[in-house]
Order: structure tokens, then C-alpha cells, then sequence
């Protein structure tokens, strides 16, 4: 993911296309994680698109500028692959399997007092919560009462997979590609 900010429209289509043909149950996913994340996808683009530099859209002063549609359409292209990538996780996972796998790749980050069950825990909950329909307006209930009960589950199981050679393979895989697209 962090590879893809360099990457142009080529790159991030044939980084797209991994997830596509590898699990092409994930494609309905990803359709309602990009449903899920329109506005924020449209606030990105116009924040970008009117505040770049550079030569207006028909030549209009209220319009944005072609510098800035462009660099907001390959920003918002690169958080589509990225919503991809993650309902494909979704997908090949299960919300179980990929909060334990968040605790395990967290563990080294404990050592700086970060409290890493907390931040599982709150993920678990989120992804719990994305997992039914919302109900519209829903957020504006869960403002206005401050102190309420949420139904939540009791307890929460972690499984810890053991570490194969094969994990070291894709791990290293991952820096070399990382540091590939850092240095092109």
C-alpha cells in the first residue's frame, strides 16, 4: 500500500488486477467499500482539484484547475486499489483471522507502550459494525446520546498462527517491492 503513492495509472492497474483474478469474490466487496466511501472519495477529489496550482478548467476562476483533477483522479484511483486490496483481505481472511493477524504484525510495537489489545479490540468493533447494514441517519443517534449501552461481544479470541518460511518469503518480498518503488 505504501508502494502504491508512487505508482501511476499502470501500476495501479496491474496492482489492481492481483486481487481481481486472484479472489473475484472480493470485486462485490470492494463495490460496497467504494459505496461506503464516496463522499469521502468526492471530498478528496475536490479538495485537490481547487487546490492545485495551475491552469483553470475552461478557463473559469471559480472552476478547478486541470493540474489539480488530474492529481485528485490518480489520488483517488490509488484509494480504490487500496479498498481493494483490503476487501480482498476481507475475503481471503475473515474479520478474525485479519485482526489477529493486525495483533501479530502490532506485537514488535508493544515494546513502546503502545497498547496494542486496545487498538485490536476498537478494530474488532469497527469491523464488527461494517459488517451489517447501516441505517440511515444512525450517526446522528449515536451523537446525540452520549451514554448508552452497545451491544458488543463479551469476549474476543485471538489466534496466533505459527510463523512459516513462507511468511519470511512474502514479507521480504513485500520490503523488496517497497523499496523497489521507492527508489524508481
Amino acid at each position: 500500500m505504501l508502494a502504491a503513492q508512487r505508482f501511476g495509472y499502470v501500476g495501479l492497474a496491474a496492482l489492481a488486477s492481483i486481487p481481481l483474478l486472484w479472489s473475484p469474490a472480493g470485486f462485490w466487496r470492494w463495490l460496497g467499500l467504494m459505496y461506503r466511501a464516496r463522499w469521502l472519495l468526492l471530498t478528496l477529489w475536490l479538495i485537490l482539484a481547487y487546490n492545485a496550482p495551475g491552469e483553470a478548467w475552461l478557463d473559469q476562476s471559480w472552476a478547478p484547475t486541470y493540474e489539480g483533477m488530474a492529481e485528485g483522479s490518480l489520488q483517488v484511483a490509488r484509494l480504490l486499489v487500496m479498498l481493494l486490496w483490503l476487501a480482498w483481505l476481507f475475503v481471503r481472511l475473515g474479520r478474525e483471522q485479519l485482526v489477529s493477524g493486525v495483533w501479530g504484525l502490532l506485537q514488535p510495537v508493544s515494546v513502546l507502550g503502545m497498547q496494542v489489545e486496545r487498538l485490536v479490540v476498537r478494530l474488532s468493533l469497527v469491523l464488527e459494525n461494517l459488517q451489517g447494514p447501516q441505517e440511515q441517519g444512525g450517526w446522528r443517534r449515536m451523537l446525540q446520546v452520549a451514554t448508552h449501552d452497545v451491544a458488543g461481544p463479551d469476549c474476543m479470541r485471538l489466534s496466533a498462527m505459527p510463523w512459516r518460511f513462507r511468511d519470511t518469503s512474502v514479507v521480504v518480498a513485500c520490503v523488496a517491492g517497497l523499496l523497489g518503488a521507492v527508489v524508481l
